[in-house]
């Protein structure tokens, strides 16, 4: 009996938090060496796992998880300020695929623990669109984020920053450390799978804020990696909670923290790594070898079924044959082996067809090991496209990272065939809302006009925020797809063209869909930022009228969209355009500026038309939409081309393209 009661007593103090609280002044102190039998708050789907980590997310898309120490803590000294505190704690990030997770988690100082109505995906589960950067939020939070956000005004996808009540971070920097002995900086990456420590301390003298990041089985650097001077005390209230949040999205990744420790007025407790628990495996399971080592075994006792074995390899090898060379090596996307898809589309079967096109075909399918819903286009052997377009696709979205872009996940490459796997759309593409059935799948005004600042937002990063400009080229409804929370995301980059910053741009042959064509893009070929902006000015005037931008059915002047809508400007009529689905439930001052603006981008003169930058200050109330006067919008698009010898109603077939990618998802 007195053994057990010493080896109980050892098990606790290795595996449960040993807490000191302290007098009315705040001081108090834990530390948790792994989670067992600990008394947190939890929520979603945070847990603690059998062998003792807290895991914050489980894998599943698109949901958040917190987890908190369960008592209000005394933050604030007898004349108002923040007490002095120290935090160390010890987390690392999993997933089924090596080297690619998404979002992240935040160590979080907040006034309570109800996080109920915050969003998931690159909000972290700590706040939402409308509560962001709200003074009344009190919250102090240091998040170690996986996604380059460009709503957030993100650095990079691989970034340790301190927020303030918002994710707009005061301060930020890459992950990594400064050496003790040379100085130098050193990276890290947080999606390599490696468990990493970090240290958050702040000096309630000083008001000075300190975060500090290494591998596991490094002492803490002497020189954190940011130090940032803010007075807390204008943050924190009195009272506050203690813990993590976390979020995913399209990806299965999962948070866990395995170790942490506090203290109020001292420094945080040391962690002893050797007594944390271990990391789960990362990446997928490996494959059986059983078939490998039977069937060597059994040649030696069994000629005959040795060839029927052989026989049935080779069949099988030719069934997921694939291709690689040498210059995929540089690219970045996850390489997905045909098996896998096969199985995942189960052998591209048609009742998992999405769509076709003139890129090939679209399938859903579900990776077996990770549950994930994927989109693969199959390029086509009689594909009008090839390998020239298929590596700029590859290399163009594999690496471009936007929550209004369609994410490119990886992809594969078999003789005579190309294979890309995407995010799967669950709600399919705009269009199919646009031209539903009276009454039904019909989208409110209030998400349209969130989907096209979204797209705007998107074309804007392709045009001037990467490190290239891409040309998208097929800029339309049908292209726009939904995921699950109705975000717009700019897909089928299959027409896509890349140049570097400053160059001039080069003269191919006209591509598009008619109808979205500028007059300019038609007559020499050349494709340009000013040319996504007209086919997007048809777009914005596509989605607020619910009409195609060419009606093939009536010849008179509502033949083409932005005829038609400049028409009922010069009348003063300009609302009798809106989409009679609205049945008149919609803003009018936002109508009458997407209108306006559908109409300035959509100018057949280059020099007219704003640039992405300018629309996004235009649909964010930052600038007013310049005056539209007479002189100015008096052109007829129809009466353009038609003067250039192109006919809308004859050309849409042999110059326009069908998207691949967004047709049927």
């Amino acid at each position: 009996m007195k053994f057990f009661l010493l080896w109980l007593l050892l098990f606790l103090a290795l595996h449960l938090a040993a807490i000191t609280t302290g007098d009315s002044l705040g001081d108090v102190q834990f530390l948790y060496l792994g989670f067992v039998g600990a008394n947190l708050s939890v929520d979603d789907t945070a847990t603690i796992t059998s062998n003792g980590l807290l895991e914050l997310t489980n894998g599943t898309l698109d949901s958040k998880g917190h987890a908190f120490y369960p008592s209000p803590l005394h933050f604030l000294t007898p004349n108002g300020k923040v007490h002095s505190f120290s935090v160390t704690f010890v987390f690392g990030i999993r997933s089924s695929y090596l080297s690619m997770t998404r979002q992240g988690l935040a160590f979080v100082v907040a006034p309570t623990k109800n996080f109920s109505d915050a969003l998931p995906n690159q909000y972290l589960g700590l706040t939402n669109i409308v509560k962001n950067n709200n003074s009344m939020n009190h919250f102090f939070a240091i998040e170690l984020d996986t996604v380059q956000n460009v709503e957030f005004k993100d650095i990079d996808s691989n970034h340790v920053g301190i927020d303030i009540n918002g994710l707009n971070s005061i301060q930020s920097h890459t992950v990594g450390y400064y050496d003790d002995l040379s100085g130098s900086f050193h990276n890290l990456s947080l999606n390599s799978g490696n468990a990493m420590q970090v240290w958050v301390d702040y000096s309630g003298e000083a008001k000075q804020i300190n975060v500090t990041i290494a591998s596991l089985e490094m002492e803490k650097p002497a020189k954190s990696l940011i130090s940032s001077t803010f007075d807390l005390s204008t943050v924190i209230q009195e009272t506050a909670y203690i813990g993590f949040s976390s979020s995913t999205d399209e990806i299965d990744s999962r948070h866990y923290i395995l170790g942490w420790s506090f203290s109020m007025n001292r420094p945080a407790p040391k962690i002893d790594i050797a007594k944390l628990p271990k990391l789960p495996r990362n990446g997928q399971k490996p494959r059986s070898k059983l078939s490998e080592i039977i069937l060597p075994i059994a040649t030696t006792s069994f000629i005959t079924a040795v060839g029927a074995g052989i026989i049935l390899l080779l069949r099988r090898r030719m069934l997921y044959a694939e291709l690689k060379e040498d210059w995929e090596v540089e690219f970045g996307p996850h390489r997905f082996s045909f098996k896998d898809l096969y199985h995942a589309t189960e052998g591209f079967k048609n009742k998992n067809l999405l769509g076709a096109g003139g890129f090939g075909k679209v399938y859903k399918g579900v990776l077996k090991s990770s549950k994930l819903e994927i989109a693969v286009k199959r390029v086509s052997h009689e594909s009008r496209q090839g390998m020239k377009e298929f590596i700029s696709e590859v290399v163009s979205i594999g690496h471009i990272r936007h929550r209004n872009l369609v994410q490119l996940l990886g992809y594969c490459r078999r003789k005579g065939e190309l294979l890309l796997v995407y995010d799967y759309m669950s709600n399919g593409s705009l269009d199919k809302y646009l031209y539903s059935v009276q009454g039904k799948d019909t989208l409110n005004w209030a998400k349209r006009f969130w989907i096209i600042k979204g797209i705007a937002s998107g074309l804007l990063y392709l045009h001037e925020k990467w490190e290239k400009v891409v040309i998208h080229r097929d800029i339309k409804a049908s292209n726009v797809l939904l995921d699950s929370v109705m975000n717009g995301r700019l897909g089928d980059f299959g027409l896509a063209r890349l140049y570097d910053h400053g160059t001039d741009l080069q003269t191919t042959h006209a591509v598009g869909t008619m109808g979205y064509m500028a007059p300019e893009l038609i007559c020499t070929g050349k494709a340009s930022p000013p040319t996504d902006v007209f086919a997007f000015g048809i777009f914005l005037l596509e989605v607020t009228c619910g009409k195609r931008p060419v009606n093939h059915s009536i010849d008179d002047d509502r033949a083409v969209l932005v005829d038609w809508v400049l028409k009922h400007w010069r009348e003063g009529s300009l609302t009798d355009t809106v989409d009679t689905r609205l049945c008149g439930d919609y803003n009018v001052d936002e109508a009458c500026l997407v209108l306006k603006l559908g109409l300035l981008c959509s100018h057949p003169f280059t020099n007219e038309r704003p640039n992405m930058q300018q629309v996004m200050q235009y649909l964010d109330r930052e600038l007013p939409v310049p005056e539209l006067t007479h002189a100015d919008m008096s052109f007829d698009v129809l009466s353009l081309m038609q003067d250039e010898s192109f006919d809308p109603f004859t050309l849409s077939s042999s110059i326009g393209t069908i998207s691949s990618i967004s047709g049927g998802r």
